[in-house]
């Protein structure tokens, strides 16, 4: 069901979740409002909509907001207490080792660079699971768990353990991610035709939370269908690389 242009992926009287779309905010720009986000469509239709946890600009997937404060609170406080199972999928750079793994790593925010986090003794506790779904060689495909929400955690946990993102300009190695780097001596160009990216944002999709329901107490999951472009570059290597 679509709503202003965004896919419902659950709905009753005390949430909506929506699949966000790479390249879109949860809230809006501190410095530039008019940049679109969820929060502002969705308060056209539900005036009290409030975002229950935020995911980063460039990842897509699951986003739920409260219809209201009291609905808030309480959806907060599965956040806080860790009774929502958060669930991804990711592309990285090589295979890691052991094939699936977890990664309890504290995360603090940096003194240095503005907006970056990192592994560091004195940060918070930060938890995520790993387990590799495909593997291509220099690449993998990955389903992950984090036990804890800390701000770029997956990014910055995938980064210390040797495997970033594929795409990744402050964690990882690039800015986007081309077919010639997938099919190397098997990809022609055209002449004076530049290469566009098969993929120019992070490869990181928020795919399903689990939860009990605070008010109904009944289970919830709620899943966001993989993203055309993640499955395409994920097609790509099934293709060309053995």
């Amino acid at each position: 069901m679509l709503k202003h242009n965004l896919e419902v992926l659950f709905e009753d009287e005390y949430m909506i979740a929506v699949n966000k779309p790479a390249g879109v905010l949860t809230i809006p720009d501190r410095f530039n409002a008019a940049l679109p986000n969820l929060a502002t469509t969705l308060q056209r239709i539900y005036p009290e909509a409030i975002p229950v946890h935020r995911i980063d600009k460039f990842t897509s997937g699951v986003n739920i907001f409260a219809k209201n404060a009291e609905a808030h609170k309480a959806l907060s406080a599965l956040f806080e207490n860790r009774e929502i199972e958060k669930y991804y999928v990711a592309i990285v750079d090589g295979i890691p080792s052991p094939e699936s793994g977890r990664i309890d790593i504290p995360l603090a925010e940096s003194t240095v660079t503005r907006g970056k986090m990192l592994a560091h003794k004195r940060g918070k506790a930060s938890v995520t699971e790993y387990k590799i779904l495909k593997s291509f060689r220099t690449y993998s495909y990955l389903y992950i768990r984090i036990l804890t929400g800390r701000m770029h955690q997956i990014r910055v946990h995938m980064q210390y353990i040797g495997n970033p993102l594929i795409v990744d300009a402050l964690y990882g190695n690039r800015e986007a991610f081309y077919l010639s780097e997938i099919k190397q001596k098997k990809f022609n160009l055209a002449k004076n035709e530049d290469e566009k990216p098969l993929l120019s944002r992070h490869p990181l999709h928020a795919e399903k939370l689990s939860f009990i329901h605070p008010y109904t107490e009944n289970k919830v999951e709620i899943v966001a269908p993989i993203p055309k472009d993640i499955t395409a570059v994920v097609s790509q290597m099934e293709k060309w690389i053995k």
